[in-house]
């Protein structure tokens, strides 16, 4: 109902009787001032005025499904949205929903994750109501050996968004980092449950540092606030990227990876800059050069030899 009550009072840029609430809803009087109370009580700044009715004057940046689902418009990735305040981890939470039975496209979002992880065992920071912390349920039908794939097209879709939106110079590097000037912006994390031939679900984390103060950052990470020496509404940042990831998702079904090779070059942070690669318990360095039909970087060794890189971390030499 609450939802619903939103829906009227966004309807109109002038106030909105009681009674016109009541009669389009079907509840009482009494009724409407207990959700106009539960709304405030959200973060809603719901102004009253007598013989005129309510009118909504501004509304919380908050992660919550009434206001990422308000004008969203996808067809798959967000259809069903989950919130909480504080988690262990978005991602055990999105597994779960998963493996239970939740649709695709379900996302899960917290405002703080007490225990909100990145590759390879690290930890991510989720310092309160300060960033984008959220995991996507994706059941797609492809081989599991093909999931590394998801990570790429997310990074691409990600990447594009918050270039959208703040017409900042975001950049790749492969395989799930985004980074602004050289700092890191955002992370991706992808999980899976699957059989010898088939996925039964893959989940993708996503972190983003959107209005973290310098002081929160952890060392080579910036935050969207600190580049654009303003805040940024996570709300609509949110709703952009969820846009983003429902329309390249629906490309990569339709149409496979390769339409996503050109463009994940032309982001790339590390393409053409010479890198060490930590891979497999050994040191790979060369020239970055691409990507390949399966996701995997091809590095050109000093000998001249290109090799390709499934998994590792990358870090820019020059």
């Amino acid at each position: 109902m609450n939802d619903k009550i939103l829906a009227l009072l966004r309807s109109s840029a002038a106030h909105v009787s009681g009674e016109d609430i009541s009669r389009q809803l079907g509840i009482s009087r009494s009724a409407i001032w207990k959700h106009m109370q539960e709304l405030r009580q959200q973060g809603y700044d719901i102004v009253a005025v007598p013989h005129l009715g309510y009118q909504l004057a501004s509304s919380p940046d908050l992660l919550v499904p009434q206001e990422i689902s308000f004008d969203l418009n996808t067809k798959v990735v967000g259809k069903k949205i989950f919130h909480y305040d504080t988690v262990d981890s978005t991602m055990d939470i999105a597994m779960r929903l998963g493996m239970d039975g939740s649709p695709e496209g379900t996302v899960v979002f917290a405002e703080s994750q007490q225990k909100g992880r990145g590759r390879l065992g690290r930890t991510w920071s989720s310092p309160k109501n300060k960033g984008i912390y959220f995991s996507l349920i994706l059941k797609p039908n492809i081989l599991p050996l093909e999931s590394p794939k998801l990570t790429l097209l997310i990074a691409i879709a990600i990447c594009e968004a918050i270039r959208k939106m703040t017409k900042l110079d975001c950049l790749i590097k492969w395989p799930n980092d985004l980074l602004i000037n050289n700092n890191k912006i955002c992370g991706i994390l992808t999980e899976m449950n699957a059989e010898a031939d088939r996925i039964k679900c893959v989940v993708v984390g996503v972190g983003i540092n959107v209005n973290t103060s310098s002081s929160a950052l952890l060392p080579k990470a910036t935050s969207l606030k600190e580049e654009l020496g303003e805040r940024v509404s996570r709300t609509e940042l949110a709703k952009e990227l969820l846009r983003s990831i429902d329309k390249e998702y629906a490309t990569f079904l339709k149409e496979g990876f390769h339409p996503f090779i050109k463009r994940w070059l032309k982001l790339s942070a590390t393409s053409g800059h010479r890198v060490r690669v930590h891979s497999h318990n050994e040191y790979i360095e060369g020239e970055a050069l691409d990507i390949d039909e399966d996701g995997g970087l091809l590095i050109r060794r000093d000998s001249g030899f290109i090799e390709k890189i499934t998994a590792g971390d990358v870090v820019k030499i020059r």
